[in-house]
């Protein structure tokens, strides 16, 4: 009876199928798998890195010129909608609070261009229509990104009407009562926006590329930003006053630089995060 059992219940060895095989020799070392890793490696970058990203980015903007300006305008147009809706609704403290939460989707709004970079990458002449097209492969992860960053966003919102409630300007503010309000609204959004570009500065592209979940990317992300943080700092001062000019021109010059920003930001990813362990999302 006991052998009996024993055949029912224990492992062959696979060059004996009547033997059984001892429970000590079940998994050999050497064949022990290693988990998969759950974050992508990521290089060291020097301190000016960010400016030769700067560099092959509007590189690729040259070479892809015509779908650039169609995706910036079409960013323009959605600024000037979402500036024209926050000023009727809610006046200047909506309005500076949409204005300042623009970091949190800007780089959704530049998500289509990762595909743009891809097929300069590769080789091949990019196209609106094959754009498009490649946005719809990683769909559904960046859905879930979008939802993360929404409700950062709209917490930014909030937070930003609640100082106009704690600190009320009136009707006919004082230059300190401006500067003061300023300031408390400008470090209140640094906090949201440090944790959106972290989570952001290289997980869309790598999203855009590779065939990996919405969490994994983010926390390789995150982990490229606290490795790189000189660098990093560099490229979120330059993103900042690249924007800010975006703005001083009345958003026109977004039909440039959100593009430009876009192609960069690929570029960085390229050279900060090896996603090499991941399949390549195939082609449109």
């Amino acid at each position: 009876m006991l052998w009996k059992w024993k055949q029912r219940h224990l492992p062959r060895q696979a060059n004996d199928p009547g033997g059984v095989l001892p429970m000590t020799e079940l998994i050999k070392p050497e064949d022990r798998i290693p988990p998969k890793t759950q974050i992508a490696p990521c290089s060291d970058l020097p301190a000016g890195a960010a400016f030769g990203w700067l560099r092959e980015g509007w590189g690729d903007f040259m070479k892809a010129k015509r779908v650039s300006f169609l995706y910036g305008l079409f960013v323009f147009l959605v600024s000037v909608l979402v500036a024209w809706l926050a000023w009727n609704l809610g006046g200047y403290v909506l309005l500076f609070s949409a204005l300042s939460g623009f970091v949190f989707v800007a780089p959704l709004l530049a998500f289509g261009l990762y595909s743009v970079s891809r097929q300069l990458c590769e080789g091949r002449e990019p196209s609106l229509s094959s754009t498009l097209r490649a946005i719809r492969r990683p769909m559904g992860n960046s859905m879930v990104f979008t939802l993360v960053l929404l409700v950062v966003f709209l917490l930014w919102v909030r937070a930003g009407m609640m100082v106009q409630v704690f600190f009320p300007l009136g009707g006919d503010p004082d230059w300190g009562k401006v500067l003061t309000f300023l300031a408390i609204g400008s470090a209140v959004g640094s906090i949201f926006a440090c944790v959106s570009f972290a989570a952001a500065a290289f997980s869309l592209p790598m999203l855009a590329n590779r065939d990996i979940d919405v969490i994994t990317a983010v926390i390789s992300s995150v982990n490229g930003v606290l490795r790189n943080k000189p660098a990093m700092l560099v490229w979120a001062f330059l993103i900042c006053s690249l924007t800010a000019v975006g703005f001083l021109t009345a958003g026109v010059g977004l039909i440039v630089i959100i593009p430009w920003l876009a192609y960069s930001t690929w570029r960085g990813y390229r050279a900060a995060l090896d996603p090499s362990g991941w399949p390549v999302l195939p082609r449109e």
